[in-house]
């Protein structure tokens, strides 16, 4: 009888482990906090690989980034459950409550927040205050700002973004407590521009477009029953759709040369960009040629392997 509770314990309490992965979007928060630790450590300041400090800024990270996760399925509860891929969340499937789901985002958003402040702190401050209150604005901006805007308007993409891209950011001003994209941060006794950081928000703010749109145009089906608004066109996938990715894949060939304009990485890297950049542009191109979910999944999965290429092109690149 003993066994078979100590049994019944553990598989209540990986269950409610498992649930609270699905709960932070475990995938999804790891993607994102990868971003923020590889800007951090493209940061000019950050001359070495602090094991510790890029622990504490995944445990921080991983925290906000949940905490926005978590209160996303709480007030999405009803629409997540009448959609095919997220019916099986912890919340929507009534395995955890509302109550209970706001209350990990509270304690985790606010443990995060106060970590990114605390332990990122300079010499000279005694809190960072701009990579604490970045994180909670982008908390904020996607958990009450574009969750509720997607029922409303496909502007939410938009709005989407900026949250999305700004762990880039958050991850530079973590290392260098510096903002301002007029700055000038010293490091090995020379100034460099503190443009770094505005310029990686820049590229992953980009790659979100035709990134979100694909993912919009294969599950736009789901996405339609459940009221959201996604697609840049009301009729759902059109051409209008195609050649925006095309736009946005476009506008990224310009920007991914602003790491080696501005001194942050070398040439080789620049041309990794450049190559990853017509690449989307291509796919995205294929699909306004094709207009099928085939094609979109293309763009979707060029995508996925984007990012992860030109940020880690970038920090073996980098100029220290």
């Amino acid at each position: 009888m003993t066994g078979t509770v100590k049994t019944s314990t553990s598989f209540s309490l990986a269950s409610k482990v498992k649930d609270y992965f699905q709960l932070i979007k475990f995938t999804l928060s790891f993607t994102v906090v990868f971003s923020c630790i590889i800007c951090y450590l493209l940061a000019p300041n950050v001359v070495e690989f602090d094991w510790w400090m890029i622990f504490l800024l995944f445990v921080a990270g991983m925290l906000i980034t949940g905490s926005a996760n978590a209160i996303n399925q709480a007030v999405e509860k009803d629409t997540d459950a009448v959609m095919k891929r997220t019916a099986t969340r912890p919340v929507a499937d009534g395995r955890m409550s509302q109550q209970e789901a706001y209350t990990f985002a509270i304690l985790a958003g606010t443990v995060g927040v106060f970590m990114m402040g605390w332990f990122f702190k300079s010499d000279e401050n005694a809190f960072n205050w701009n990579a604490a209150l970045l994180s909670a604005f982008s908390l904020f901006l996607y958990a009450f700002i574009y969750t509720p805007l997607k029922k409303i308007n496909s502007i939410a993409v938009l709005v989407g973004a900026f949250p999305g891209a700004l762990p880039c950011l958050i991850g530079w001003v973590a290392a260098t407590n510096m903002i301002d994209p007029l700055g000038t941060v010293v490091a090995n006794g020379k100034q460099f521009s503190n443009a770094g950081g505005w310029i990686l928000f820049a590229i992953q703010f980009l790659w979100q477009f035709p990134h979100f749109w694909a993912i919009a145009w294969v599950a736009h089906g789901d996405y339609s029953k459940a009221g959201f608004k996604l697609l840049p066109a009301d009729k759902g996938p059109t051409r209008f759709t195609a050649v925006q990715g095309i736009m946005y894949s476009v506008l990224m060939i310009p920007v991914g040369i602003l790491p080696f304009y501005f001194g942050m990485t070398g040439m080789v890297s620049m041309w990794i960009l450049v190559v990853c950049n017509l690449f989307m542009v291509f796919q995205s191109i294929r699909l306004y040629r094709e207009m099928n979910a085939k094609a979109a999944r293309r763009v979707m999965f060029s995508s996925y392997i984007y990012l992860p290429i030109v940020l880690l092109a970038l920090l073996a690149d980098k100029i220290r």
